[in-house]
């Protein structure tokens, strides 16, 4: 079996990172792969590091500012290898990630979606995610939704998944502003299986000025509406989204939004949460505020204002 890879980088006003992402792809011990970089109308000096790269595996496209949905869907159409490796504009792969990806599809011919564990870099430390399973082999088939609880397995720098599933689930959703990652994971774990490689491969970079780090309006935020028949009869499906509707309900009350608040919390099985959630579900404003800056205080990553 032959494997090669389209790796995609999207990247909007990354000068300070893009250099060493793009750089942790071209060190890659595995060496057959294409490197397609989506410049999204960077007005920054992206573009001009970008080009300081000599590689013939390097395609470069520059595009009006469109967002990230629409940046990674011109990447991944203009590729020209049977599996996609999806990677953001400031974060960094092990220089073994495409190897031991590559390991891992000869080892299990038959699926079509691959993830890795993942750490979150801090300028000063690493920490490791932390899922919601205990896994000892290196390999495993995981359900998506009932793998996620906690920390998602699938993100836009540590997946792996064959270029014709797309046309199951279809592409990334220009119409989401923020919450595109998750409303296309859901529709690939509704269609598929993920086989999970138990080792740190991919390091997410804590950013302050990162998109992913900033604190949207909850109006931008999917509502998971239209998944409101399949969650009837799909258990797994169902507590997933409620773990995620869970700090968007969170999100609400900090933007004072009562209805969104409602909307979200009323679709809620508080079953579905940990004990520690429910309680801060309906904790009073000021408590869940005070929460969140300890929180901050310690050096923690946050998607809520503590202002």
């Amino acid at each position: 079996m032959s494997v090669s890879f389209s790796v995609i980088i999207s990247v909007f006003n990354k000068e300070k990172y893009i250099k060493a992402t793009i750089e942790s792809v071209l060190k890659q011990s595995f060496k057959d792969f294409e490197l397609i970089v989506v410049n999204d109308g960077s007005t920054d000096n992206s573009l001009d590091i970008i080009e300081g790269f000599k590689d013939e595996r390097l395609k470069i496209i520059s595009t009006k500012n469109q967002g990230a949905s629409q940046c990674r869907n011109t990447g991944i159409k203009a590729a020209g290898n049977a599996f996609i490796a999806l990677l953001d504009g400031d974060d960094l792969w092990d220089a073994d990630y495409l190897k031991k990806v590559h390991d891992c599809i000869i080892s299990f011919p038959n699926e079509s979606v691959f993830a890795t564990a993942v750490a979150h870099k801090y300028e000063d430390k690493i920490v490791a995610a932390t899922y919601n399973f205990k896994q000892e082999k290196t390999y495993a088939v995981r359900n998506f939704f009932e793998s996620s609880l906690d920390h998602t397995i699938i993100t836009s720098s540590s997946v792996v998944f064959k270029n014709e599933i797309l046309k199951k689930t279809g592409y990334f959703d220009p119409s989401i502003v923020s919450g595109q990652d998750t409303d296309l994971w859901i529709r690939i774990g509704l269609n598929y299986k993920v086989v999970f490689i138990n080792e740190i491969l991919a390091y997410y970079n804590y950013v302050p000025e990162s998109l992913s780090n900033t604190v949207f309006s909850v109006k931008n935020k999917p509502k998971y509406d239209k998944y409101f028949e399949l969650e009837k009869s799909n258990k797994s499906l169902k507590r997933y989204l409620d773990r995620n509707r869970f700090p968007l309900a969170i999100l609400s009350k900090l933007e004072k939004n009562t209805e969104r608040f409602k909307f979200y919390s009323s679709h809620i099985n508080p079953k579905n949460l940990r004990p520690e959630q429910r309680i801060i579900l309906f904790a009073p404003r000021w408590i869940v505020r005070l929460l969140l800056k300890l929180k901050s205080l310690n050096g923690e990553k946050l998607y809520y204002p503590v202002t």
